[in-house]
């Protein structure tokens, strides 16, 4: 069996199934407080859990944690990252879980707009200090040919300047560097791919260019 997270694992469609379910099992019951609904979508939440479980390395327990972790109506998760140049170099961290590299970023979190939260992430895991600019895409993860996770999420990457810092690895970073387009680190492909780099780098040359979505 293969990790959910390994992007080799051929056809996915069971993990597309079962975060529908997944989905629709939670939002029946945010708002159904029928015991009879509540038995049946439960039921529901289950045949997915079973899924995932079945079809990945990943521990019944994890998932059940996951799930029972989620409530109210679903909703994609939200993942802000931060694209800084300097020189010819995109700024880039060795995150410490994978030991490959990404441009800074993380889960947004609550009370924080879009780029506050991708200014915060950038100091926290790079050192440096920025202002977000401009938006320069905001892409359905699941289309992006990113290794599979078992939620939905966008991505959001902000165009930020440095103001002032310098290179600081932090408690989820090893490294800090500048990479230029043809010498680009091992990659984080959960959290960026090449192919989105490319695209920074084509949006810094055009900066006339209106964000990418979908």
């Amino acid at each position: 069996m293969t990790s959910p997270e390994d992007p080799s694992h051929g056809d996915q469609r069971w993990l597309e199934w079962a975060k529908r379910l997944q989905a629709a099992a939670q939002n029946g019951l945010a708002y159904n407080a029928d015991p009879f609904n509540v038995e049946r979508y439960s039921a529901i939440r289950a045949i997915a859990l079973e899924m995932m479980a079945t079809f990945s390395e990943v521990e019944h327990t994890v998932i059940s944690d996951l799930f029972e972790g989620q409530v109210g109506h679903a909703t994609p998760k939200i993942d802000v990252r931060g694209v800084v140049f300097k020189d010819d170099g995109i700024l880039l961290v060795q995150e410490r879980a994978d030991h490959r590299w990404a441009v800074p970023g993380g889960w947004a979190d609550v009370y924080d707009t879009p780029s506050e939260a991708t200014v915060r992430e950038i100091f926290e895991e790079s050192g440096y200090r920025t202002r977000a600019v401009k938006l320069l895409a905001l892409l359905d993860r699941s289309r992006q040919n990113h290794p599979p996770m078992p939620f939905h999420a966008y991505k959001a990457f902000f165009l930020c300047e440095i103001e002032s810092g310098e290179s600081t690895p932090s408690i989820e970073t090893a490294e800090v560097g500048f990479f230029r387009r043809d010498a680009l680190p091992p990659l984080s492909t959960g959290r960026v791919t090449a192919r989105q780099i490319e695209r920074f780098f084509d949006h810094r040359d055009h900066p006339e260019w209106p964000a990418d979505f979908d």
